[in-house]
């Protein structure tokens, strides 16, 4: 039987990367997010591969839309193997004197409420079948801070607080669940934060490797832990960061 794999936030950057290559791993596929042609063309791209791939539009942020979205998924394809919460928002980048109770909530509600909500309707699914993997998608600011990006920062380490207690309620059930730490990462979001070249190429210097990582190599260390090669590895915080951290 193949496995079935759901991504949210599938249509663009890491997302989009891990869709195509849990497809390419033999996965039938669930590409998720707002974007309803974006998400159409997506699916459309990976049946013309051979793969087994649907479009379920989705809002993170509300909870019709999550337990819908997963409800389809067992619906379509009787199961759920894997679930990888990508969904999210950089925010408003600025200084904390400049952040509002607006800037967090729409923070907050994609990156956190949205992960929690996520992880509440796949673990329902995931413990009827006593198995199931989530990788949750932080980032190494998830653990270490940045100037003018403290509502990110915040909201990435409740992201990895969740994960590790879910991990815990899961853990005797059969359920594994990891995050991802991506360091700078080359997408759209990525422009997006820094604003200007000389301050991507300032991030970007604080990186070992000296260049950005690619969404593709994100995206395998996620198949990693979605698969079979990783049973005994969970409640982990998996940077992926060009030795960022280190």
């Amino acid at each position: 039987m193949k496995k079935v794999a759901l991504i949210t936030g599938a249509l663009t950057g890491i997302g989009r990367a891990t869709a195509i290559a849990f497809a390419r791993e033999g996965y039938q596929v669930v590409v998720s997010g707002r974007r309803e042609k974006e998400g159409i063309a997506l699916a459309k791209e990976l049946n013309a591969t051979g793969a087994t791939a649907e479009f379920i539009k989705a809002d993170v942020r509300h909870e019709d839309d999550v337990k819908n979205l997963v409800d389809k998924t067992v619906a379509r394809f009787g199961r759920l193997d894997v679930a990888v919460n990508n969904a999210g928002t950089e925010g408003q980048p600025g200084p904390i004197t400049e952040q509002t109770a607006e800037s967090y909530a729409s923070t907050f509600d994609t990156n956190v409420l949205g992960t929690l909500l996520s992880m509440k309707h796949e673990m329902k699914i995931m413990l009827q079948q006593g198995s199931g993997s989530i990788i949750n998608i932080s980032s190494t600011m998830g653990s270490k801070a940045a100037p003018g990006a403290s509502i990110y920062t915040a909201s990435k380490h409740a992201v990895e607080g969740l994960t590790k207690a879910a991990a815990l309620e899961g853990a005797i059930q059969g359920i594994r669940v990891n995050a991802i730490a991506p360091g700078p990462v080359d997408t759209r979001m990525l422009t997006r934060f820094t604003g200007t070249d000389d301050r991507k190429a300032a991030l970007i210097s604080g990186v070992p490797m000296k260049r950005m990582g690619l969404p593709e190599e994100v995206a395998q260390s996620i198949v990693f832990l979605g698969s079979d090669k990783s049973p005994f590895l969970t409640g982990q915080i998996i940077a992926v960061d060009g030795g960022k951290l280190a």
